[in-house]
């Protein structure tokens, strides 16, 4: 057998027009990445650039979850904290929020809710995972106080 009919008999046409689709499909994948090539060069020569940002945001990151002995509160957060604990330790462990905060409008305590803001954010007062909160003991003894005063 020759000609046309020895190519069907062996599947020619197939294995023609699949040789076809790889050669197009590989010249297409080149022509994509000649295409891009200069972002790839631009990421190279700015690739000191590149490593700064990473380093910053490493570094943010970092600062974020800085542990609590670098912790500056201000002079009159760290007055409300006294009172803020005493109340606490009246009340028991875990205590509710809006109740702390009742408590400390009956005992006059001027601005409890920024002062219970920043004790949460100071992570003083911790969550317990049930709704409820707790004292954060640990976290007291590393505060430094900064000498100046917010309003």
């Amino acid at each position: 057998m020759y000609g046309l009919d020895a190519i069907s008999a062996h599947n020619g046409w197939q294995l023609s027009a699949l040789g076809i689709s790889i050669v197009f499909t590989g010249l297409m994948i080149l022509s994509l990445i000649i295409a891009q090539i200069h972002k790839v060069l631009e990421f190279w020569d700015r690739k000191h650039t590149y490593w700064q940002r990473i380093k910053k945001l490493v570094r943010r990151k970092h600062r974020s979850e800085e542990t609590a002995s670098d912790l500056v509160l201000p002079k009159n957060v760290k007055e409300s904290t006294h009172r803020f604990k005493l109340l606490i330790e009246q009340m028991g462990e875990p205590f509710s929020l809006p109740k702390l905060l009742g408590f400390s409008k009956k005992c006059g305590i001027l601005h409890s809710r920024s002062s219970v803001n920043e004790l949460l954010r100071a992570k003083l007062i911790i969550p317990d995972g049930n709704g409820y909160f707790l004292w954060n003991h640990e976290i007291e003894k590393n505060i430094k106080v900064s000498m100046k005063t917010s309003s």
